[in-house]
């Protein structure tokens, strides 16, 4: 009968499976790594925290697909809360952990990437439904994207517990791999060759309904210009789509191929030298996606600002307010004259307001 090691702290299995690179994120090297790392999740949450108010604010927004693409947002945050968790428990730390910690620091990385992978493709059948209609967005109710979010997170939260619930190598650590020393080789071909194969998918798919589209909008090119308009919507949809969706195969791509080559037990591959690089990759995307939301969608890009110049409007209003009654105080004594300055300083503050009720009267 084989023996179980659940006892022992992961320098265990690291220095088994020669994977003594943790010990090369010292000095300078970490530092910048975690400067880097740092900066970037800061933004994932800002950003993505803007595409999610931004989705909840604008009424226009108020359909299945922006649905879709703020729950797509919800899981780059989360990867932003995964990568803040990995970089306090990388580098040297890495061999100090227990086995549960790091099957809890890889099935936060495993969740997101399902997350984001499994929210693409029901995307794409939301894509696929509107568009084979020609129109801008599906019939699906409030209730079943509902339901399709929360079957999305459940997937995902499944598919980052596996390892944790029995498919791993602490019962055979002959087969454990070099990249993940604790997960077992044919779970990780496992896992690569299910997210390519979904990737691949996804691309012919997309491919398929934005040749469609072209197609469709070509035959109805002699309609009138607000029709022509309301037909390129969904081309438009269709390309911030795509282009998502690209970032998000070039950014995981090289990862995943990385761990099937070590489920495959490629020695000679030299993949604990890139490995890092190519978290750091997985890390951009989620940088990526909400500027590819504003860029590519004006009224995205409008929302995000108007949300963002009010903020700081009424910052600047509450310090002009607070002023108020010492600027006025200072000047002329005079009871026109102050009149006067009040009415400017009201004006200046509600100015919006006295013109709504003028051009009322």
């Amino acid at each position: 009968m084989n023996e179980c090691y659940y006892d022992k702290r992961m320098d265990f299995f690291y220095n088994r499976t020669k994977a003594d690179t943790a010990d090369e994120w010292t000095g300078p090297q970490l530092i910048g790594v975690l400067c880097f790392g740092t900066f970037f999740c800061l933004f994932i949450f800002i950003s993505n925290s803007l595409v999610i108010a931004a989705v909840v604010k604008n009424r226009r927004f108020h359909f299945p697909f922006y649905y879709l693409l703020a729950n797509l947002a919800a899981a780059d945050f989360f990867a932003g809360i995964a990568y803040v968790f990995l970089m306090f428990n990388t580098g040297p730390v890495s061999k100090t952990l227990t086995v549960n910690r790091w099957f809890l620091r890889q099935g936060l990385l495993d969740t997101s990437l399902t997350a984001s992978l499994v929210n693409l493709l029901v995307i794409a059948v939301e894509r696929h439904m509107s568009i084979m209609r020609m129109k801008i967005h599906s019939n699906l109710t409030k209730k079943r994207v509902t339901f399709l979010i929360i079957s999305i997170w459940a997937i995902a939260i499944f598919m980052g517990a596996v390892p944790t619930l029995g498919w791993n190598c602490l019962c055979d650590i002959a087969v454990c791999s070099s990249l993940a020393p604790i997960y077992s080789r044919s779970y990780l071909v496992f896992w690569s060759v299910l997210n390519l194969v979904v990737f691949f998918i996804m691309v012919v798919v997309y491919i398929r309904i934005y040749m469609y589209v072209q197609r469709k909008t070509n035959v109805l090119s002699s309609h009138t210009s607000g029709s022509i308009s309301r037909r390129r919507t969904p081309v438009k949809l269709m390309k911030t789509v795509m282009t998502v969706l690209g970032a998000f195969v070039v950014c995981w791509t090289p990862g995943l191929v990385v761990l099937l080559l070590d489920g495959l037990n490629c020695t000679d591959c030299g993949i604990q030298n890139v490995k890092r690089w190519f978290l750091l990759l997985a890390l951009l995307n989620s940088v990526m996606n909400p500027i590819i939301y504003s860029y590519k969608d004006d009224e995205m890009w409008a929302t995000m600002k108007r949300m963002i110049c009010c903020s700081s409007e009424d910052k600047s209003q509450e310090r002009r307010s607070s002023r108020i009654p010492s600027t006025v105080l200072c000047r002329s004594t005079d009871i026109s004259g102050h009149y006067i300055e009040d009415g400017i300083i009201q004006g200046t503050i509600c100015g919006k307001g006295d013109l709504g009720d003028k051009g009322n009267s």
